[in-house]
């Protein structure tokens, strides 16, 4: 089976933008996985986020998949939240009448479910918090890939 990654808009927003310290990193990984015939998956979570100050026709949409939110994932999202919220000490007091999701957590139950995706692809610290927060208590299927480090780094490959 063929393997994908699932980039978040903190990639999107690096890879767009020539003047951002990881423009570099993230055109190397973004060349990578095209040449590597991995697939690049993008949340329509990661979308929105990435619209509220970017355009949809910035994005590189021709050589990216586009993940729908479904109740599958809505429901892991939950499970994702609460191990999140207990990790992060918030009472249940805090999360009445409702509870705001986090898009990590959604963004993370789409990964975990997808059988294809093998990573997380992301610069955000926050991100990157969060999920060791969530290996505390429950082992997703996926790993993330921090753009802060390059791609010949992280798959050893050398850059000539």
């Amino acid at each position: 089976m063929k393997h994908s990654v699932l980039l978040d808009t903190s990639f999107f927003i690096r890879l767009l933008n020539d003047e951002d310290p990881l423009h570099k990193n993230a055109v190397g990984y973004f060349k990578y996985f095209l040449e590597n015939e991995i697939t690049l998956k993008v949340s329509t979570i990661s979308i929105a986020e990435y619209c509220v100050l970017g355009k949809l026709d910035d994005l590189p949409l021709n050589n990216v998949q586009i993940v729908p939110f479904n109740l599958k994932e809505a429901e892991r999202t939950g499970e994702f939240a609460k191990i999140i919220f207990i990790e992060n000490k918030i009472s249940l007091k805090k999360l009445f009448p409702r509870a705001i999701i986090p898009n990590d957590s959604k963004l993370f139950a789409q990964a975990d479910l997808d059988k294809t995706v093998s990573h997380f692809v992301t610069s955000d610290s926050r991100s990157k918090n969060t999920f060791k927060m969530l290996k505390k208590s429950t082992i997703p299927k996926f790993e993330i890939i921090s753009i802060d480090v390059p791609y010949t780094h992280t798959f050893g490959v050398l850059d000539l």
